[in-house]
């Protein structure tokens, strides 16, 4: 499938499935700062996580078919965080294991609204090639992976196979690179190695993660950058405050300024981006129409506790300003 037969958006052949972490979140932002031996209050909240499993909920969200291809463990957890994501209307593709537990992340959020993520090596970084839904993967009408499948062996593995099997069915396929700290203890080259295998059409780094991967702090030099290496790919880089910066095959320079949301918590609003631009683009072609509902949805996550705050009237209004626009 290419971009130009994206345009006919009603013609697509499957849905967005996005492949990798399902996790239980557990959020904390504490009220004061935290002092070894010490107590303090503040607010938690548990609740499915994981980025590529977040980036889907967000498809389903801004009304694109959505599937999440993933391994739990045969647990508590991952029961809750699979009906979670049912109750979001993403079709789940679950291996579940009895060797692995479900995987945990911590996320501890800081007065700003910055947060540090611990994140528990689960069941999701067991998949197995042999384990993959082989025929949903060929049905698929785009595939979106995480960099949380190619840092090490089991899973990425079978992140190369699901997008050499998505790619033989004519899907086209997106990849977010996960982490700057992980970049830099796999180290630069060899990630790099890694990402020139995957044949992706589009790419949603921050820019940390731009910056790990050029060398570059200024945003329109590590755009240059990737757009150099990855010449065939739509870049889309995500600014956080300053909204986003895209370019592309047929797609000029282009900046989407952010909203003017107030940050509560950054916990996944980068996934969130990712999901709402992938549902516009998919369906009618336009990366910077796609953008500017992506930084919508993103600004008004930030503005919000946690990954997936419950839908409410400001968000069912951003997106309903763009379903005209993408025929809806």
């Amino acid at each position: 499938m290419t971009q130009d037969h994206l345009k006919h958006g009603r013609g697509l052949p499957g849905p967005l499935v996005s492949l990798g972490d399902l996790a239980w979140d557990v959020l904390a932002k504490p009220d004061t700062m935290l002092m070894a031996g010490g107590d303090t209050t503040g607010r938690l909240e548990l609740s499915g996580g994981g980025s590529a499993a977040n980036l889907a909920v967000w498809a389903s969200r801004a009304d694109f078919p959505s599937a999440f291809v993933g391994k739990i463990g045969r647990d508590r957890f991952g029961e809750l965080a699979t009906a979670e994501l049912e109750a979001e209307g993403v079709t789940g593709h679950l291996i579940l294991s009895d060797e692995h537990r479900t995987g945990v992340i911590l996320a501890l959020i800081d007065r700003r609204g910055q947060r540090a993520m611990l994140t528990g090596q689960g069941a999701d970084w067991e998949l197995l090639p042999g384990e993959l839904p082989r025929e949903v993967l060929a049905g698929a009408g785009h595939l979106h992976l995480t960099a949380w499948s190619l840092f090490r062996d089991p899973p990425r593995a079978a992140a190369l196979e699901a997008a050499r099997v998505a790619k033989a069915g004519g899907a086209t396929l997106s990849l977010d690179p996960g982490s700057f700290q992980m970049i830099g203890q796999m180290g630069r080259e060899d990630f790099l190695e890694i990402v020139d295998a995957v044949p992706f059409d589009l790419i949603f780094p921050n820019l940390d993660e731009a910056h790990a991967m050029s060398g570059c702090t200024d945003p329109d030099r590590a755009l240059g950058w990737l757009r150099g290496r990855y010449p065939h790919a739509l870049v889309v880089l995500k600014l956080d405050e300053k909204g986003a910066l895209l370019e592309g095959p047929g797609q000029p320079r282009t900046h989407v300024p952010a909203t003017d949301d107030r940050l509560i918590d950054a916990t996944g609003a980068g996934d969130a981006f990712g999901g709402a631009f992938l549902a516009g683009w998919l369906r009618h072609g336009d990366a910077a129409s796609a953008a500017r509902l992506a930084v919508q949805v993103g600004g008004w996550v930030v503005a919000r506790f946690g990954a997936r705050p419950p839908a409410d009237a400001d968000l069912h209004a951003r997106l309903a300003a763009f379903r005209p626009e993408v025929g809806a």
